[in-house]
């Protein structure tokens, strides 16, 4: 069984277009939240980063995601050990849920995560890449929308990104979500020629 990696910048519509494959049937792997259903339910990521940040991390059996998010704002040392602990945890996962999606004889599965590229071990998941990509200026009234705030703070969440050329490198296909194309019928022949 294939599977296809979804990603794309930041306003790009990759949602939109993996939701697409979804409704049509394909199964859809979304990293950010499996992720965040792991800080719930996973009690050896739970012990890892109780040792990283100590016992107050976790309250109540929760991890405090809050507290956790204060003390990574602006350290990229501790980001990267948070990454180096939660990534793993999101591949074992992912292939446990992709086996049991081989049961079901679906011939490809979706990994969709924003920060895929930009993941080595991510990269090593998937058979293809398909790059979701919309004008700089429709991303960003995009987010302006879907998240109330300003262009400078989309533009600073930008530079924190890969750029689409930088993605450009690593793509097998490609999705201009410029909100004029008719996305329905390409979503429709890659699910009839994938896999």
């Amino acid at each position: 069984m294939k599977v296809l990696a979804i990603t794309g910048g930041i306003g790009s519509g990759k949602s939109f277009i993996v939701n697409m494959f979804s409704v049509l049937g394909v199964p859809v792997y979304i990293a950010d939240d499996r992720t965040k259903s792991l800080y719930f339910t996973d009690k050896n990521l739970h012990e890892k980063l109780n040792k990283l940040f100590g016992e107050e991390i976790i309250e109540n059996g929760i991890l405090r995601k809050e507290f956790m998010s204060n003390k990574i704002f602006n350290d990229i040392e501790l980001l990267k050990q948070i990454e180096q602990l939660v990534h793993p945890a999101v591949i074992k996962d992912f292939l446990r849920w992709k086996e049991i999606e081989r049961h079901f004889g679906t011939h490809f599965v979706i990994f969709e995560s924003a920060i895929f590229l930009e993941n080595k071990t991510f990269r090593l998941l998937a058979d293809d890449i398909l790059l979701v990509t919309a004008p700089l200026e429709t991303r960003i009234q995009r987010v302006m929308k879907r998240d109330g705030i300003s262009k400078e703070q989309i533009l600073l969440r930008m530079n924190n990104q890969w750029t689409e050329n930088q993605m450009k490198k690593f793509m097998n296909y490609e999705i201009n979500n410029d909100g004029q194309t008719k996305l329905l019928p390409i979503v429709e022949q890659m699910i009839e020629n994938y896999g």
